[in-house]
């Protein structure tokens, strides 16, 4: 068929395939890439470690956080999947990469947490947390109606989003449009905090700054590249 645009769902489709193919890091045809990604766990890549983030600790240390459900969008080695589930938490983490999977499936043996690899748009379900560490920035701007939609329909009322993402310095700046006539992404997108108080704006901000960095003896992960937010659905 030649007119075959009938959906929005049609039209996200259509939006993928005017970037090139080299650098779709959100669909499922991606997981490839990430699978050569998380191959050799001994690669100098900060988020390898065993530790969860700063931002994420302190929510639940100062009280902002109660265990519940949560959904760890694009958990990678599952390095957060594993500290809510070690706080109480029932945990569904979501990845593209089946390689990311089985890492963080060893790192988690015993707890409870469900991982499944696959694509965190049709995950199903309600949580009180859903949780994302480095996903958001590596999809493109018409990519963030499917997120919105998630956040929509699986977040509950009462419940909370946090996430970490690239700064505008770390990520590229390139605007929206342009990002489709030059066919990619920089390796992610960038953001200032009115973009993503914008783009957030039907949840109700509790915290938006830059993740504090600390030693490498911190028991912490912290890189002051990113921002981290917390929002509540009211």
């Amino acid at each position: 068929m030649q007119r075959h645009i009938r959906s929005v769902d049609d039209v996200l489709v259509l939006l993928d395939g005017l970037l090139a193919p080299e650098a779709d890091r959100w669909t499922e045809r991606a997981g490839d890439w990430w699978d050569a990604f998380y191959e050799n766990r001994d690669r100098d890549v900060p988020f390898f470690v065993a530790k969860p983030d700063e931002n994420l600790a302190g929510y639940l240390d100062r009280g902002l956080i109660r265990p519940g459900r949560a959904l760890d969008v694009g958990c990678g080695p599952g390095r957060n999947a594993v500290f809510l589930a070690r706080n109480g938490f029932h945990v569904d983490a979501v990845d593209l990469s089946a390689t990311a999977i089985a890492w963080a499936s060893e790192r988690g043996e015993g707890l409870d947490i469900r991982f499944c690899q696959g694509d965190a748009f049709a995950t199903e379900g309600s949580y009180d947390l859903i949780y994302d560490s480095g996903c958001f920035h590596h999809l493109p701007p018409h990519r963030r109606i499917s997120y919105l939609a998630l956040l929509d329909r699986a977040l509950r009322p009462g419940g909370h989003f946090a996430l970490t993402c690239f700064t505008a310095e770390e990520g590229t700046a390139t605007p929206d449009a342009e990002l489709y006539r030059q066919s990619g992404l920089n390796g992610g997108v960038g953001y200032h905090p009115d973009d993503l108080r914008w783009i957030f704006q039907d949840l109700t901000e509790v915290e938006l700054r830059r993740m504090r960095e600390g030693p490498a003896s911190s028991p912490v992960f912290g890189k002051s590249f990113l921002w981290t937010a917390l929002f509540r659905k009211d």
